[in-house]
């Protein structure tokens, strides 16, 4: 989102802590809620050309009545209006109708109705009041202006305007002598650009900073921002939003403790708790520290073992890495591809799949993830190993994986005997997130166990040939097809030896197999907290306590170990004819070399 636009909204104004709230004057007491005594001020003076002038005592009071084009004028400041009553015993009055004080050459307001305190030197306005001075107007049912401090305040909603901007707040204060504005209670700001909504808004004149307190939402065209608090300055054009920010345009969330936002270098860093959601992939990225580079396209997270999570679905994924770097179309844009990528120490989780490697590349376009350098993935009880790997999806679903170099499967089957298989290339296919073929391309090498009703080991195969293709049920291996120049004996398990039941470059990695609690990690695991179950209290009757205690205590009835069945005695079993596939749950013997 675009910053500049976002927050230029800040440069503006604003009266913030209504720091000075007067109470209005009850009837009859015009000079209730003025401001604290200052020095004395000068007599009040009466300016030729009024109309008439007519004196006297009322109710014990020494006041002249002033009628048609009436103006008084105290040091600097200046009083007009269409009548008035001038109080001589205490240097006050009362104006009516067309009320306008003056003071300088600066600011000018107006009403229909004032009562000016010439020894506080203070104006109260009260009906259509409207403040001008060269930079805003300010319209407002009542305002209290003190001319010895020079500042403004009012408490009945006020309405703001500049020659772009508009604001109205429920209360205000301006002060001129620290140049600051605020704005309080039900603030809402409206430029060209965006929209503003909080209660307390503050803009200083010359540091030309611009604070903001509380819940903040500001809605541009290009998204919304949220935070509950911050400042901006407009010289620099350097932003910093802290308290639970959160930035929100049409196609992503970012959020954090605290973001820092530099629109000349279009250079933005977040901190602590940080998270990014697309909104197009259901993808969140997840860390402590986030970096963004708008004009590069680049959005990098580190710290505390940043996490990435894709649902699809019931189906999600997820990602961790000491480093997370998103890249995507720079301003202006759309050949670049989305994509993100994942450095180093990966770990993945994804419901009954796990896996490591080094560095991992997500292309979001076209859903492949590519694992580079050592990568090692568990599906069920199988594991594949290759130099590098690549994940396709599809419908949100793992499609196929594809091994290259020095591919390597192992299945461990109900006996924690290790079938393998190894070769040049490998390709998996999944259905329904399920292990359901896996084919062996160039230089194909197995070994795998034949089983008795998955309780006695029967003897291994050991087949060699060109290509062979996998066949699981359920996760498990189920067949072996042969599919060129196969070479294969059999085994008998009396004749096994221990370099017989391992393929070159067999290694049973099982122990750093990631849960989804070392992926995720304690920060960042979202799974709802179980709530403990509350124990019923049984209560039970003194009748009943007395016959448990008269009861006499049952001795445990002795367990007996039941004994260990003997494994039965190896079968050797005879050569078959050449077959092209092998079954695993039957004594199965080596097929001979095919012509």
């Amino acid at each position: 989102m675009s910053f500049s636009r976002v927050l230029f909204l800040l440069l503006f104004l604003l009266p913030l802590l209504g720091r000075t709230q007067t109470t209005r004057p009850a009837p009859g007491n015009p000079r209730a809620g003025a401001a604290s005594p200052a020095a004395k001020g000068a007599p009040i003076k009466l300016l030729p050309g009024t109309g008439e002038l007519v004196g006297g005592e009322f109710n014990g009071v020494k006041i002249r009545k002033l009628l048609g084009n009436v103006s008084f004028q105290q040091e600097d400041t200046f009083l007009y209006c269409d009548s008035a009553y001038q109080y001589l015993d205490r240097n006050e009055v009362e104006a009516f109708s067309n009320v306008r004080v003056v003071q300088g050459d600066t600011m000018t307001i107006t009403g229909d109705r004032g009562f000016y305190d010439g020894e506080r030197r203070t104006a109260r306005m009260t009906g259509n009041v409207v403040m001008r001075d060269t930079r805003m107007t300010l319209t407002t049912p009542s305002l209290v202006y003190d001319l010895n401090r020079k500042t403004a305040s009012y408490t009945e909603t006020g309405h703001l305007t500049d020659p772009q901007n508009t604001l109205d707040s429920q209360q205000g204060f301006y002060d001129t002598n620290t140049k600051v504005f605020v704005f309080t209670n039900n603030v809402h700001l409206v430029t060209p650009d965006s929209e503003l909504n909080n209660d307390l808004l503050r803009y200083n004149t010359i540091t030309k900073i611009a604070y903001f307190d509380g819940p903040t939402r500001i809605k541009g065209k290009d998204g919304n921002l949220y935070a509950e608090g911050g400042n901006y300055n407009t010289i620099t054009r350097v932003s910093n939003f802290k308290k639970n920010a959160k930035i929100d345009t049409p196609n992503y969330l970012l959020g954090g403790d605290e973001l820092v936002y530099d629109e000349v270098k279009a250079y933005g860093v977040a901190k602590g708790h940080v998270s990014l959601i697309s909104k197009k992939d259901n993808l969140t990225l997840r860390g402590d520290v986030g970096r963004y580079w708008r004009n590069l396209g680049r959005t990098k997270l580190y710290g505390g073992r940043p996490v990435v999570r894709n649902i699809s679905e019931k189906d999600t994924l997820y990602m961790a890495a000491d480093t997370l770097l998103s890249v995507e179309a720079r301003p202006g844009q759309t050949t670049t591809r989305t994509v993100l990528y994942a450095f180093p120490k990966v770990q993945i989780f994804r419901g009954v799949m796990q896996g490591i490697c080094d560095s991992l590349t997500y292309d979001r376009q076209d859903s492949i993830i590519y694992l580079n350098r050592d990568p090692v993935l568990w599906q069920a009880k199988n594991q594949l190993t290759a130099d590098s790997m690549q994940i396709r999806s599809k419908r949100g679903r793992i499609d196929e994986m594809r091994l290259y170099a020095n591919a390597f499967a192992v299945d461990q089957d109900t006996l924690l005997n290790f079938n393998q298989t190894k070769g040049r290339n490998m390709m998996a296919y999944f259905r329904d997130n399920k292990l359901r073929r896996v084919d062996v391309l160039g230089n194909a090498e197995s070994i795998f166990y034949a089983l008795e009703g998955d309780t006695a080991t029967t003897g291994m195969n050991r087949v060699l040939s060109a290509n062979m293709r996998l066949l699981f049920a359920e996760s498990k291996l189920n067949k072996i097809s042969v599919l060129a120049n196969p070479e294969a004996k059999f085994i008998p398990p009396h004749e096994l030896k221990p370099d017989d039941e391992r393929l070159k470059n067999f290694k049973w990695r099982a122990t750093e197999r990631p849960t989804r609690r070392q992926v995720l990690g304690k920060q960042f695991d979202d799974r709802p907290k179980k709530r403990p179950v509350a124990k019923k209290k049984t209560k039970t009757t003194t009748t009943t306590k007395a016959k448990s205690k008269a009861a006499p205590k049952k001795t445990p009835a002795k367990t007996t170990k039941p004994q260990a069945v003997p494994k039965p005695k190896p079968v050797v079993a005879p050569a078959p004819p050449a077959a092209s596939v092998l079954p695993l749950k039957t004594p199965a013997a080596a097929p001979t070399t095919r012509r």
